[in-house]
């Protein structure tokens, strides 16, 4: 299906973005196909591009008159108004352009073309860069049944996908899993802290800490249980895990702390848009 989807426009190769990119490429896309706008890719990164058939430029101005099937737009929320202008006369009619910038809305990215152009904002996360991502879209009218499937397949390539209708929970969706990988991190960290307070060396605190959350994670991936039965499952009564589990369950725990991070993320969502 991704064949089907070239020529492809990508704006933008920075994290996301080159993520994207990079498993467009592993799994299988035409790199004769692609063209690649940014210019601050780094040389090295650029010749490999370019190597592989790539074409890869700073000015959109470079780059042939061809009508891309597909135009994605993977800069910062901050840049996204001085870039339409020099992407928007690229797009032919039946192009569909599809935005992974955060907070940036439908209505903003339809003004920069034509009536009716096809328009997809989506919002993955950086688990994309192993194929793990989590990826919520929604398209206006003018996308078609085809071109969805198109886009599907490129947000596939990066991991899950799921599509909405109503554009104002994709604010909500930033907040849990666009961001929500540096919570995760941030909890790593977090452990590794605890260990090293609660004595073990440094070094070991980092390993055991990095290696729970990665294993916790793999596991609930793994596992069709829902994740408070996997909880249950570590958790003996009047054990260790229950001893830890009542100070993070409390009243003033984890749960209402996390809520207000989520909303507080959810909040500056809205003011990007």
């Amino acid at each position: 299906m991704l064949k089907e989807v070239a020529p492809l426009l990508l704006v933008g190769a920075g994290k996301m973005g080159g993520a994207m990119l990079d498993r467009w490429l592993a799994r299988g896309i035409d790199a004769h196909q692609v063209m690649i706008v940014d210019p601050f890719v780094e040389a090295t990164r650029r010749d490999a591009l370019r190597v592989s058939g790539a074409t890869v430029v700073a000015d959109p101005a470079e780059l042939p008159r061809i009508s891309p099937r597909v135009v994605v737009l993977a800069v910062k929320p901050q840049s996204m108004s001085a870039v339409l202008p020099a992407i928007a006369p690229l797009a032919g009619s039946g192009t569909a352009i599809v935005s992974v910038a955060a907070g940036v809305r439908l209505d903003k990215l339809e003004a920069a073309f034509p009536a009716g152009q096809p328009v997809v904002r989506a919002m993955p996360n950086t688990p994309a860069q192993i194929g793990m991502g989590m990826t919520v879209a929604v398209a206006n009218a003018g996308v078609s049944g085809e071109q969805r499937m198109a886009v599907d397949a490129l947000l596939a390539a990066v991991g899950e996908v799921a599509w909405v209708d109503d554009e104002a929970l994709i604010d909500g969706v930033t907040a849990v899993s666009g961001s929500g990988p540096a919570y995760v991190f941030l909890l790593a960290e977090c452990l590794a802290e605890a260990g090293r307070q609660a004595g073990l060396p440094a070094d070991l605190a980092e390993r055991l800490a990095r290696q729970t959350v990665a294993g916790a994670g793999a596991l609930l991936a793994d596992s069709a249980l829902p994740a408070a039965t996997l909880r249950q499952n570590v958790t003996s009564p009047n054990g260790t895990t229950a001893a830890a589990l009542a100070m993070l369950m409390a009243e003033d725990g984890l749960q209402p702390l996390l809520t207000r991070a989520v909303a507080a993320a959810k909040r500056r969502s809205v003011e990007l848009g």
